[in-house]
C-alpha cells in the first residue's frame, strides 16, 4: 500500500469515527420526558423485556437485550421475523416490548407490534424515522435518527446502528439505576468473569468453622505449632470460650519468641501472641483485604464479626500493632493465596 492509499484508509477511518460520536453525541437533547416515560415503562415490567428487531438493528437487539438481563432487568432478544412464525407465542400479558427499526417501517418489526397491541403489551420504540408507523403507534418512541451513515458511500447501517446502541445502554444503565440494582447484584450476574472477581467479598473467601487455627490462651507453645502447622495458614487465632478475639500468634511471632527465650517451648499462647492484631470484616471487598496485606506485608487477616472496616490485619508476618478494635469474635481468617486464586491481580 503506498502512502495516498495509506492516508486515503486513515481519513476513511477518521471520517468514520467523527460521524458516529457526532450521531451519539446528537442524542444527548434527545434525552427528555419521552425517556422518563420509556424507563417507568421498563421499570414496572413485572414480565420480561422482549427486544425486537431485524438484520443489523437485530444484532444491536441482542446487545441490548444481554445489557439489560445483566444489569437486573430480565430481557431476551426476539427475531422479528420469526416472531411472525410463531415466536409471538412468548409474548405475555406482563412483558414490554421493546422495537428497533432504521426506518420504524420494517415489516416483520410492525408486525410485531401489532401483536403486542392486540395482547394489550406496551411497547418502546426505538426508531431512526420520526413520524414512522413504528414511531406512532408505540406506547414510547425514541428518536434514534441520524443524519447520515459513515464511510464512503453512506449506505451501510454505521451512524444508525451506533446511535441505537448508544441508547440501548443509556435505557438500561438508567433503568439500573432507577432499581437501585447495585455491585453486589452486578457481580452476583457475573460470577466466573473477571467484573465478579474484582467485587468478591472477604466473606466469600475466608477459611470458616475447624478450617480456622484456633488455640486458647493457655495452650502450650508445642500444641499452638501443631495447630498452625495443620491449618496450614501460617498463624492461629487465640480465643477465648466465645471465640472472642484475643490475639494472634504468627510464624513471626514464633521466631522472635525463639530469639528473645532459650526456652521458647514453656511458653503458653497469651504469652507469645500479638495482642492487638489486624482485623477486617466479612463484607469488605476482597480486593480491599489484598490491598490491606499488601501495604502491611502480611499474609493473613483475621475476619471478626460485626460492621465491616478493616482495623488492619494482622498476625501474619511482620505485622504488629494497629488500630484497636474492641473485642470481637472470629468468624474465619482469609489469607493471602486464597486472593492468588482468585486472579485479583
Amino acid at each position: 500500500m503506498d502512502e495516498n492509499a495509506e492516508n486515503a484508509v486513515l481519513a476513511t477511518a477518521r471520517q468514520v469515527l467523527q460521524a458516529e460520536s457526532d450521531a451519539i453525541r446528537g442524542l444527548t437533547d434527545r434525552v427528555g420526558a419521552g425517556f422518563l416515560r420509556a424507563v417507568a415503562l421498563l421499570a414496572s415490567c413485572k414480565g420480561k423485556i422482549v427486544v425486537t428487531g431485524l438484520g443489523k438493528s437485530g444484532i444491536i437487539c441482542q446487545k441490548i437485550a444481554a445489557t439489560l438481563s445483566s444489569t437486573g432487568s430480565p430481557a431476551i432478544f426476539l427475531h422479528a421475523a420469526d416472531a411472525l412464525h410463531g415466536d409471538c407465542g412468548l409474548l405475555a400479558a406482563e412483558d414490554v416490548v421493546v422495537a428497533v427499526s432504521k426506518s420504524g417501517e420494517t415489516a416483520e418489526v410492525v408486525g410485531v407490534l401489532d401483536f403486542a397491541k392486540r395482547l394489550s403489551v406496551p411497547v418502546v420504540a426505538l426508531s431512526g424515522t420520526w413520524g414512522s408507523t413504528l414511531s406512532r403507534h408505540a406506547d414510547v418512541s425514541l428518536d434514534v435518527g441520524v443524519a447520515e451513515e459513515a464511510g464512503p458511500c453512506g449506505l451501510a447501517p454505521t451512524s444508525s446502528t451506533a446511535a441505537t446502541l448508544a441508547m440501548g445502554d443509556a435505557l438500561a444503565m438508567a433503568l439500573m439505576g432507577a432499581k437501585g440494582f447495585g455491585r453486589e447484584d452486578f457481580a452476583s450476574r457475573h460470577p466466573a468473569g473477571s467484573l465478579g472477581r474484582k467485587l468478591l467479598r472477604v466473606a466469600d473467601l475466608m477459611h470458616v468453622g475447624d478450617r480456622v487455627p484456633r488455640v486458647s490462651p493457655t495452650t502450650r507453645m508445642p500444641e499452638v505449632i501443631y495447630e498452625m502447622s495443620r491449618k496450614g495458614l501460617g498463624m492461629t487465632t487465640v480465643t477465648d470460650e466465645s471465640a472472642t478475639l484475643l490475639g494472634v500468634i504468627s510464624d513471626g511471632d514464633l521466631r522472635r519468641l525463639m530469639e528473645r527465650s532459650p526456652d521458647p517451648l514453656s511458653f503458653t499462647a497469651v504469652q507469645a501472641m500479638t495482642v492487638e492484631p489486624k482485623t477486617i470484616g466479612a463484607g469488605e471487598l476482597a480486593s480491599s483485604a489484598l490491598a490491606m496485606m499488601e501495604a502491611m506485608r502480611i499474609t493473613s487477616l483475621v475476619v471478626v464479626d460485626g460492621a465491616g472496616g478493616a482495623d488492619g490485619a494482622g498476625g501474619a508476618d511482620g505485622a504488629e500493632g494497629g488500630a484497636p478494635g474492641g473485642r470481637r469474635r472470629v468468624i474465619g481468617v482469609l489469607h493471602l493465596h486464597d486472593l492468588w486464586r482468585t486472579e485479583l491481580f
